[in-house]
């Protein structure tokens, strides 16, 4: 059989485009950038230099563009979800963390240096609602319904529950020192305790902690899994990385990650990939034995994500 050059060449680059759709987006904090990284080969491709102080991103409802918030740059980057093409920006005051509401319709920004919760319209970026928030506040978590979002103070120790259609604030909490990541679970919400060694289980209704779940020190955010089986905890003083079990709320395990485990996301083959603010590396953790790999970043890694796991729209 006889191959012809040009054939090769566009079977390779086929190939090659396949293999490089499956990227680990990691945003650098201190160095301004974003690291792409390889999933199968664990290998960083290159990095895509932003402005200031990146530190968080969210996928648009229609998966079209991934929205990174550089914080000082007062700016949106779009990317590409599939390529880490740059596709456009946008000006937006102190985007530290951003989530798109579960509708779709609302985007939320926690403005953490100038104490502010920004509620945008999500596909126009029109400013519906500006909520002062005195003082910090960093992470959030939606409502199912997307009626409520709720966004933690980590200078007031608080928890905020803010109606995303009228920018009312429905009630104020004190629920531990430094409130950090929020998650919603089985009809609670949890909360992540960075001066505390513990996570914070709140009622939505009106804020009161109904009781607290010992993990680590620097207890920071959870991360639920794809089938929602586990729900996985950093504690970032600590270096370690709590087994949660989501029904009954009990500590499973504790696996041993070393320089300050912070956001993290999952694989295809179930392995954990966590951004180590402390350490300028991302792990891979294997679950099931506690090992970990090594993969060298940008200075203090935050957010990171994966495209392996969420339906992208096939290019034209």
């Amino acid at each position: 059989m006889i191959v012809r050059p040009w054939a090769l060449c566009v079977a390779l680059l086929a190939v090659s485009a396949a293999h490089a759709a499956e990227l680990a987006f990691v945003i650098n904090s201190n160095d301004a950038s974003v690291s792409l990284l390889d999933v199968a080969t664990h290998r960083e491709l290159r990095r895509i230099p932003l402005l200031r102080e990146p530190h968080h991103m969210a996928l648009t409802p229609d998966h079209r563009s991934l929205v990174i918030g550089d914080t000082t740059g007062n700016t949106l980057f779009f990317l590409d979800p599939r390529t880490g093409a740059i596709q456009r920006q946008a000006v937006i005051s102190d985007p530290y963390q951003l989530q798109y509401s579960p509708d779709g319709r609302y985007l939320t920004v926690a403005g953490l240096a100038r104490n502010q919760i920004d509620i945008y319209d999500s596909s126009s970026l029109k400013l519906l609602h500006r909520i002062p928030a005195r003082s910090l506040p960093s992470h959030m978590n939606y409502s199912p319904d997307s009626g409520a979002v709720y966004v933690s103070l980590q200078g007031t120790d608080r928890l905020v529950a803010i109606e995303t259609a009228s920018g009312r604030v429905l009630w104020s909490s004190k629920v531990g020192r430094t409130p950090a990541g929020v998650l919603w679970n089985r009809g609670h919400l949890l909360v992540g305790l960075m001066g505390e060694a513990h996570f914070a289980v709140v009622d939505p209704a009106d804020g009161h902690v109904q009781h607290l779940i010992a993990t680590g020190r620097g207890a920071h955010t959870m991360f639920v899994t794809h089938d929602q089986k586990t729900i996985y905890a950093t504690n970032r003083v600590d270096g370690t990385v709590s087994v949660v079990d989501p029904a009954t709320l009990s500590v499973v395990r504790t696996i041993q990650v070393p320089g300050g485990p912070d956001d993290m996301d999952f694989a295809p083959d179930g392995k954990i990939w966590a951004g180590l603010r402390f350490a300028q590396s991302v792990a891979v953790i294997d679950p099931a034995t506690g090992a970990i790999e090594r993969i060298p970043v940008g200075r203090s890694p935050h957010g990171i994500w994966l495209n392996t796991h969420d339906a992208l729209p096939v290019p034209p």
